[in-house]
Order: structure tokens, then sequence, then C-alpha cells
């Protein structure tokens, strides 16, 4: 199977992410596992080879790219390697996070997020579902109310992705109870935010080097200048940028599957010229995996 999707410019990025997944990842793989964590030193070497923070506008230290397949050559040579975790860490911040601060970021906000977030010093997170709360996002129950220049956050969120490394978080939080769906606002919490803390860092059935966590917040003050986009336009916010996820999962998914092909038939190839070696008959196809 021949692809055409990628370019000469595609190629040479994925020479530099390949480099970066054979140095920084592949080592670090049965670690990151047992730890349940990933270092925040593999997320600067990220930041410092070029690979996080594509979408980030050069005025606010990316390098502005809005072509995504850097990040599916990028999502696939993570996945090549079984490094699934870190892939859905470094998408949460590119493909969820950072979307939502280029898009709905005042100057004054991207100048204060954007250029850590493209270095790998800041990560970020957003804190949607709650113990009670999933799918059905109008069922949120934490709050943020205003009080004066701040507002007042107060509730508790779970299955984070990024929970426990996050230095800021987009909490969706209900700012009108009475409002249904368009009483719902996106603010951002910073890691120092008085009354935020985190709870455990969650076992999974899969993911184990990912940190995912609970998040709590008892009377936290957050400055209204930290609200994301408008006030009560958070639902339309989350609903307009959910296909950029949905995307994101799905290149995970593909090179996910890809690799679990290409690693079946190597050990299937490896097995028969065991039992039966014959070189001119038993060579692998060198087109497979496709580049």
């Amino acid at each position: 199977m021949n692809r055409n999707l990628f370019d000469a410019d595609h190629d040479s990025f994925r020479a530099i992410a390949c480099k970066f997944v054979e140095r920084e990842v592949v080592p670090r793989l049965t670690e990151w596992d047992a730890e349940r964590l990933i270092g925040r030193e593999t997320w600067r070497a990220a930041g410092t080879q070029g690979l996080l923070g594509l979408l980030i506008p050069e005025a606010f230290g990316g390098p502005g790219v809005e072509d995504y397949r850097f990040r599916y050559v990028f999502t696939e040579e993570l996945t090549r390697v079984g490094a699934t975790s870190l892939s859905a860490g470094f998408a949460l911040q590119d493909d969820i996070a950072i979307p939502y601060l280029v898009d709905l970021g005042t100057d004054e906000q991207k100048t204060r997020w954007l250029p850590g977030m493209a270095t790998g010093d800041v990560i970020g997170a957003i804190a949607m579902t709650e113990p009670g709360a999933g799918s059905d996002l109008q069922g949120i129950r934490t709050t943020a109310v205003r009080d004066g220049g701040d507002y007042i956050v107060n509730g508790a969120k779970t299955f984070i992705t990024n929970g426990i490394h996050a230095d800021l978080v987009i909490v969706v939080a209900r700012t009108d109870p009475d409002a249904g769906s368009s009483g719902i606002s996106l603010i951002v919490v910073e890691r120092d935010a008085p009354g935020f803390t985190r709870g455990r860092k969650l076992d999974k059935l899969g993911l184990h080097g990912q940190d995912t966590a609970e998040l709590f917040f008892d009377d936290v003050r957050v400055p209204a200048n930290n609200v994301l986009g408008t006030i009560g336009g958070g639902f339309v916010h989350l609903m307009e940028r959910l296909p950029r996820e949905r995307l994101s999962i799905a290149v995970q998914a593909v090179g996910a599957a890809r690799a679990a092909i290409a690693w079946t038939l190597e050990y299937t190839l490896q097995r028969t010229r065991s039992a039966n070696p014959s070189p001119r008959s038993r060579t692998p196809n060198s087109n497979w995996p496709p580049p």
C-alpha cells in the first residue's frame, strides 16, 4: 500500500520526529508505564525539536502551521513504537487545549500562555467530565460565580488527561444555573490558584503512562480575564471544536492499528522463517508498513 498523502516537507518533519522518538521515547516506555506518568523533560525535549504547538502563530512563539498532516506524521511516529500514552498527552495539548486558546483567546491570554506551550514548559488540559456528568455536558455541576473582578469556581472533575502535569486547565463551568446550555462558560484555572487541588492519578485499562487525574476546585478565585471566549458561550465553543478532537482520536487509532498490523506481520514472518527458512520467499515486504 503506497500513500500520496505527504510531500517532501512532511517527510523531512517525519525524519525529525523519528529521531526524537528513538532517542527520547523508546528507552522510557517501560518506565512511564510503571510510574503512570511521563516526565516533563520529554515535553521540553519535544518543544526544543519544534514538535509541539504547531498551530501556535509565530507572534506567540510557534510556527503557525495549520496543515494537520504534520500532526498526523508525529502521531504516527509515536504510535509506531507503542507510545500511545505520550501521543494522547501531546494530542490533548496540540489538538484540544491550544486550538481553544488560538481561536478564542485574547492577545493578552495568548501572550501569557502560548509561548510556554510551544516549548513544552506549559502543559494544558481541559476539564469537562465530572463524577456525575460525562457525555451530557449540560449536566455539569461545577460553578463559576462572579465576585467583583473575579469568578469563584467550585466543583470536581474526573478522568482529566494531563491532569497531574497541567499548568493551566480550561474548566467547563456553569456561570448561569438557569440558562441551560447557554449558562456554560470556559474559565482557565492556573496551577498555583489557591483552592485548586489534584486528587488521584487514576489507574486505567490502557494508556498506563498517560497521567489521568481527578481535579478539585474549592472556592478557587480566578480573574475575570481568564474567561475564554464569551460568557455563556462555552457549550457552543465546545461543539465547534469537537471535530478536530474527533479527528485527533481517529488519527491515533489508525496509527495504533497500523503498528499492530506491522508487529503481527513481523512476528508471523519470523515464526515462518524459523519453521521453514527460505530467504527468497520469506523476505518481508519492504513497503510495509508504508512510510
